[in-house]
């Protein structure tokens, strides 16, 4: 068990995977988004050591898809303060294995091979004002090497995620340029060959970085130290998928058409369903349960939530924070200011 300090100054914290947080779900109706209504998830999000998150748009109708994309680039555009808080989307799906497990909570209806919608990231790239950071696929699908490829050239990490692919498969989505598997190990079969399967393949490519939720939901916190050991913590971004239920007491919130349950214990589902459909996550918390449970330093941690994915993504260094960190979580106690 690392030493976690009762105060900590360091880059500060960046989330690549941003659902929804304080009831404002990213995949809702994009009319009833506010600029009021970001500032105050930025401004809770700042009180934990976050400066840097993407909004996550999920797998819907493509034309709803975009709609998203349009109003985010609307509210972002001439705010300096949210621009510098949510600088680019992350985009998952629809292009995802539409098969139960992999499939996760994404609605089966709307999953789409790239062949069929071959020039959808162009037009999300307009969209967006070319704001796409992240788009997470299946590498398996028809069309992904081409979309991969594209996304090259929009300036986009592509990942892999939700997918049923090969090592075959997998080995050529990275020659074709993929560099990040997307909450590795969730997303998945619920059983799979114990030594032979797309987890064990992608743990083991080092070429890739891997983003983990490390809620002790999505996956046991023993899993996860084994899985940070075969990454590295060089290799490892800690990640939410937070949703609405984000700083909110347990009960039901929206996640695009549908509507997911936050439990007492912090688990989010969708009502009667047993799998996973975002977390009620917060960076600051991920941070402490790594470097509590996961043998790994608060340090290191840090890094995995903070100059690690501005790495990945080729951001700005985190501006500097300083915060106490209690039972609860991170408290910011410095005003930030510009690293150097």
């Amino acid at each position: 068990m690392s030493r976690v300090p009762k105060r900590h100054t360091g880059p500060a914290l960046v989330d690549l995977q941003l659902n929804g947080y304080a009831g404002l779900d990213f995949n809702s109706d994009p009319a009833s988004w506010t600029a009021d209504a970001l500032h105050c998830i930025r401004s809770a999000l700042s009180c934990r050591g976050v400066r840097v998150v993407f909004p996550t748009l999920i797998t819907d109708e493509p034309e709803r898809m975009l709609a998203r994309a349009r109003r985010y680039a609307e509210l972002v555009s001439g705010d300096d303060e949210l621009e510098s808080c949510f600088p680019k989307l992350h985009i998952e799906g629809p292009f995802i294995c539409p098969a139960e497990g992999p499939r996760g909570a994404h609605p089966k209806r709307h999953c789409r091979a790239p062949e069929s919608l071959p020039r959808f990231v162009d037009r999300l790239a307009e969209a967006s004002g070319g704001r796409i950071g992240i788009l997470t696929l299946a590498p398996e699908l028809p069309g992904a090497l081409e979309l991969i490829e594209r996304c090259a050239d929009h300036g986009i990490c592509a990942a892999s995620g939700h997918t049923r692919a090969t090592r075959a498969q997998l080995e050529d989505a990275v020659a074709a340029g993929v560099k990040l598997a997307t909450h590795l190990g969730n997303g998945s079969d619920m059983l799979l060959d114990r030594l032979d399967n797309y987890i064990q393949h992608q743990l083991a490519d080092d070429r890739v970085w891997a983003s983990f939720v490390a809620d002790g939901h999505h996956m046991p916190m023993t899993t996860l130290k084994n899985f940070i050991r075969a990454k590295t913590p060089e290799r490892t971004v800690l990640i939410t998928d937070a949703t609405a239920a984000a700083e909110m007491p347990p009960g039901r919130y929206e996640l695009g058409a549908g509507t997911v349950e936050a439990l007492p214990d912090g688990r989010v589902t969708k009502p009667g369903e047993p799998y996973l459909a975002g977390s009620a996550l917060t960076l600051d918390k991920a941070v402490i349960n790594v470097a509590t449970h996961c043998g790994v330093r608060f340090e290191e941690a840090w890094a995995m939530a903070s100059t690690n994915p501005a790495t990945l993504l080729g951001l700005p260094p985190p501006p500097i924070v300083t915060v106490a960190v209690g039972e609860r979580g991170f408290s910011e106690t410095k005003h930030s200011r510009e690293s150097t």
